[in-house]
């Protein structure tokens, strides 16, 4: 995906762009690739790809989520800032958390964000279960892609979701990972509002967006240790 087909690609998602926002994304990549060479935040390091694979796949979380209408947005395991980033050059009102537990990553992030001008987001190198404390149910949105399964993801995430708010997921084809995770989502308070599978554009690989609702808050237990969620996945035994 060259830029102009990216550009092209965004207006069919209806979201608003300037120069400004595009030589922003150019400057991530550019930076991206010289913080690569050293410390290894992504294989895919071709523009195309990564205009495609990283920047595009992070904003198809507006295929189900108005963003004009979200403030706050807890990004887990967001790595190289994918989607967490890339949302807010396009939607600079949003006041993200970028989290995740690689210090190496959390200080590529903490230099990208002085580089491309960025406020209102803050960079946490923590997990989840230890984060969580003393901010149950404080965002709007929490999100997250390609980091754990979605019976785990559930988990760690949907303490963080406020009453009414969202947790999206960006994930592949997720089917058998769906089923084994929808009582997980109902026990810790979501519930499954929408789920649309689409192709990525150019190469034709699959994307899962699944959009839960917070209806109930998450009983204090949850998240437990990370250890617990692996050894005991919360199922309807």
């Amino acid at each position: 995906m060259n830029k102009e087909e990216f550009i092209k690609e965004i207006e069919k998602l209806n979201i608003n762009y300037n120069e400004e926002k595009l030589d922003k994304l150019d400057i991530y990549y550019k930076y991206l690739m010289e913080y690569n060479s050293h410390t290894n935040l992504t294989s895919i390091t071709e523009e195309k790809e990564v205009y495609l694979k990283h920047f595009y796949d992070s904003l198809t979380i507006t295929k189900v989520v108005n963003l004009n209408m979200i403030t706050s947005l807890l990004d887990i395991g967001t790595g190289a800032g994918f989607p967490g980033i890339v949302l807010k050059i396009f939607y600079p009102h949003l006041e993200i958390v970028l989290l995740d537990s690689n210090n190496k990553k959390t200080k590529f992030l903490t230099q990208l964000i002085e580089l491309i001008e960025l406020s209102d987001v803050k960079v946490v190198n923590e997990r989840s279960e230890e984060y969580i404390i003393g901010r149950r149910e404080s965002f709007d949105l929490v999100t997250s892609r390609a980091v754990a399964n979605l019976q785990t993801l559930s988990e760690l995430s949907l303490p963080f979701v406020k009453l009414g708010g969202l947790f999206i997921p960006l994930k592949g084809a997720t089917t058998s990972e769906l089923k084994a995770s929808e009582y997980a989502i109902i026990k810790l308070g979501g519930k499954i509002d929408k789920i649309i599978t689409f192709l990525l554009p150019i190469e034709n690989s699959k994307r899962t967006l699944i959009k839960v609702k917070k209806i109930m808050i998450t009983k204090t237990e949850y998240p437990r240790s990370f250890d617990k969620i692996l050894k005991k996945p919360l199922e309807n035994n």
